[in-house]
């Protein structure tokens, strides 16, 4: 077997810090603070999103969190592709960022491999919607208990997201009841 290189070990380094850098919260974007995961857990419907790829193109898109045995978080995304007639499930684990008690998370649905999860707002008082991005402005979603949300309300987040500097002209609204059976994680 071959020594490492001192090129290898910067390489490892650039790549752990790299991976790192993907559970940070966007410049200026701060998470929720008084965050509760019990009433957060269950299932959340995308109400609204920006486009990457491990999404694209799908439909009636929600994600279940729930307690592992372990007591850890499992979270299974799932949404409907029309262009492929069938439905795509991902199923990852969640762990806090910053503690408990902070809307501050990373999910890893690819081996040790994380990405971040931050609440940027959030009903405190029902837990029926929730602001999200991941590490930088390129990723957010609108989320929400049911598959549609007040007009006004989504308004008013979408306001949020721009002034935080979200791409909010950009956004996807995917829908829900657009795919033939079997949409309900129940």
């Amino acid at each position: 077997m071959r020594p490492v290189t001192s090129l290898a070990r910067i390489s490892l380094l650039a790549v752990a810090l790299l991976l790192g850098a993907c559970t940070g919260a966007p410049e200026g974007v701060e998470p929720v603070r008084g965050f509760e995961l019990d009433r957060y857990l269950g299932t959340w419907y995308e109400i609204a999103r920006l486009d990457h790829s491990f999404e694209r193109g799908l439909v009636d898109v929600s994600a279940r969190y729930s307690r592992r045995d372990d007591g850890g978080v499992q979270v299974v995304n799932r949404g409907y592709s029309p262009e492929k007639g069938e439905w795509r499930e991902a199923v990852g684990r969640a762990a806090f960022v910053a503690g408990e008690d902070v809307g501050h998370i990373k999910v890893s649905f690819f081996g040790p491999f994380y990405g971040a999860y931050v609440i940027i707002e959030l009903d405190r008082e029902g837990y029926q919607y929730a602001l999200v991005a991941g590490p930088d402005r390129d990723y957010l979603w609108l989320l929400a208990r049911t598959p549609s949300l007040d007009p006004a309300l989504v308004e008013r987040l979408v306001a949020r997201a721009a002034a935080l500097g979200f791409a909010t002209d950009r956004l996807i609204y995917p829908g829900h009841g657009l795919a033939p059976g079997d949409g309900d994680q129940g």
